[in-house]
């Protein structure tokens, strides 16, 4: 009994995750939302900053649009360094999907083809570029995060990933 009240808890949590972060972000000043983002982009894509591997991104604009948090993103490379835009100038390529897909993604628990070829992750525009940044989202190493990063994100993705009601 105590078991399925945990399960349940659980499932409803997942289920309800987008609705009950969708207004902290929405109060949030984008200000911090921007400098919070970069801070963990920074670090996610160091070695890939460091390497030049990140060049394609200048001056082209990527929209992360997270559907269920009403929430968008504008990401460019820009000497040296990723920044994160309330809007931007043009859009070359947009990745959308709901929260937990996000979240699936970054902590391993899907590869961005199964959700794109299953339609929870929408890439639109500039094909080459989305190809690029998804190949790049692939190529990263959730253990070389700094573990403040990345055990929240793997454990949320197995809890995602074990509790998500289809």
């Amino acid at each position: 009994m105590r078991s399925l009240v945990l399960t349940r808890l659980k499932q409803s949590l997942v289920k309800d995750m987008p609705r009950l972060l969708s207004l902290p972000v929405k109060m949030c000043p984008f200000a911090l939302q921007g400098k919070a983002m970069e801070k963990a982009l920074a670090l996610s894509f160091a070695e890939a900053i460091e390497e030049g591997d990140l060049d394609f991104l200048e001056q082209r604009w990527l929209k992360l649009n997270v559907s269920d948090l009403a929430a968008s993103w504008y990401i460019t490379f820009d000497e040296e360094r990723l920044k994160v835009q309330a809007n931007a100038p043009q859009v070359d390529v947009s990745f959308s999907g709901e929260l937990n897909d996000f979240v699936l993604m970054m902590g391993r628990q899907e590869d961005p083809d199964t959700l794109f070829f299953q339609r929870r992750l929408k890439i639109e525009g500039d094909t080459e570029l989305g190809l690029e940044l998804k190949n790049l989202l692939d190529n990263l190493d959730i253990d070389d995060l700094p573990s403040w990063m990345s055990e929240p994100l793997k454990h949320g993705a197995a809890m995602v990933s074990e509790y998500r009601v289809a």
